[in-house]
């Protein structure tokens, strides 16, 4: 899934007939010294990063003249929240709001279908709403067959109590918040607060905004401003990483690959699911250090395991490459195989000197031990069990 910028998210909300303050983004305090100037004060600066609930943290500021624009801009740039570093701002008019609201759109995946969270308490954090006040608060399952009508927006809004014209606002902008989550795949749509300002109308003052990454294909125009994959994350992603979301969205349809890096040597490819963890955790506690926790499934393309593979020794430090998988019904050993030969050989990697055992039982094992033989490879299906092969690395990485 990928993050979007409130900037972006903005921009999509406007396109789509929905009202937002107008902003500038900015890299430095000069900057925000001069645009807040033409916006006129007050103005909001914010921490342009793509995490949420930035007002607790102390990244969400009001300025009332340019020099507490530019000293403010300054002290945000120098923040680090939740591991993503300040490099952008975001300046915008101060709105004049008389009431706020708060209302998200997600996906419950228990259920299958979308929710609505929607409260007549905006600009703070609806788990305390929820929490000290649940009569102020309304979840609403949408029916994906039967869809969402502006009648139901009413009718949730009017639930909280909204009458006349709040009422009539809030429902116009919570139907089109709606029609934006379907049409664009979104994975999360949050606007807190929902402003209704001094004329009278609905403004959206902040946005959060996700998008499911295999979307991103019908809409080409966002695919340079969503960071596909950054919400799988706790920090930015690497240019491996990138890259590696570039594999994998280069062939969206026939298996997944996911790599996050860590901080070590061993280069560890895996089928994903609970056993994968535990042999994690085995290589931690036999004194390993895994470079990287990298999966696949699905049944991937030779070409999908070649790029990941290519990405997992590509990253400096690693001295070593264990593959190791629960047995994979749904998954050809060759290809697999084939895939990461290709890498291997690529790299120009002296199979001889650099250590690399590969435990993958599964659909035709036969060509996969022959690709593997002649290539010089290590390769076991299921006659040494997971916790041997993590060993067995260990092992002759020490030899």
């Amino acid at each position: 899934m990928g993050r979007v910028l409130e900037n972006v998210s903005k921009e999509i909300l406007r396109e789509n007939g929905i009202a937002t303050p107008n902003f500038f983004v900015v890299t430095n305090e000069k900057e925000a010294r001069e645009v807040a100037s033409e916006l006129g004060y007050p103005v909001v600066i914010k921490a342009l990063v793509a995490v949420g609930k930035r007002g607790k943290t102390g990244a969400v500021k009001f300025a009332e003249s340019p020099e507490e624009a530019e000293r403010l801009a300054k002290q945000i740039l120098s923040m680090t929240l939740y591991n993503f570093p300040v490099e952008k701002l975001l300046v915008e008019n101060k709105l004049d709001i008389t009431q706020e609201l708060y209302v998200s759109i997600t996906f419950d995946y228990s259920k299958q279908t979308p929710v609505i969270i929607a409260s007549s308490v905006g600009g703070v954090d609806i788990e305390e709403i929820a929490r000290t006040q649940p009569d102020k608060v309304i979840k609403y399952y949408v029916s994906p067959s039967k869809g969402f009508y502006q009648y139901e927006a009413r009718e949730i809004w009017s639930g909280l109590g909204l009458k006349e014209n709040s009422l009539r606002e809030a429902t116009g902008m919570l139907w089109k918040l709606y029609q934006m989550f379907e049409k664009y795949n979104a994975t999360i749509l949050e606007v807190n607060p929902l402003a209704i300002v001094a004329d009278g109308k609905a403004v959206a003052a902040a946005v959060l905004m996700g998008i499911d990454d295999d979307a991103l294909s019908r809409y080409p125009e966002l695919s340079e401003k969503v960071e596909m994959g950054s919400d799988r994350v706790w920090r930015p992603l690497t240019a491996l990483e990138k890259e590696v979301v570039a594999v994998d969205q280069a062939d969206p349809y026939r298996g997944t690959a996911r790599y996050t890096e860590m901080d070590g040597d061993i280069g560890f490819l895996c089928g994903g699911g609970g056993g994968s963890l535990l042999v994690y955790d085995t290589l931690l506690r036999l004194g390993g250090k895994p470079a990287n926790y990298t999966e696949f499934g699905g049944n991937p393309t030779d070409t999908k395991v070649y790029g990941l593979t290519k990405a997992i020794l590509s990253k400096p430090g690693v001295k070593s490459l264990l593959v190791d998988t629960n047995i994979t019904n749904n998954t050809q050993t060759n290809l697999v195989a084939k895939g990461i030969v290709r890498a291997v050989q690529e790299l120009n990697i002296d199979v001889k000197k650099f250590p690399i055992v590969v435990r993958h039982p599964g659909v035709n094992e036969a060509e996969a031990k022959e690709v593997f033989a002649e290539a010089g490879i290590e390769y076991h299906t299921d006659d040494i069990t997971m916790e041997d092969a993590a060993r067995l690395i260990i092992n002759k990485m020490k030899g």
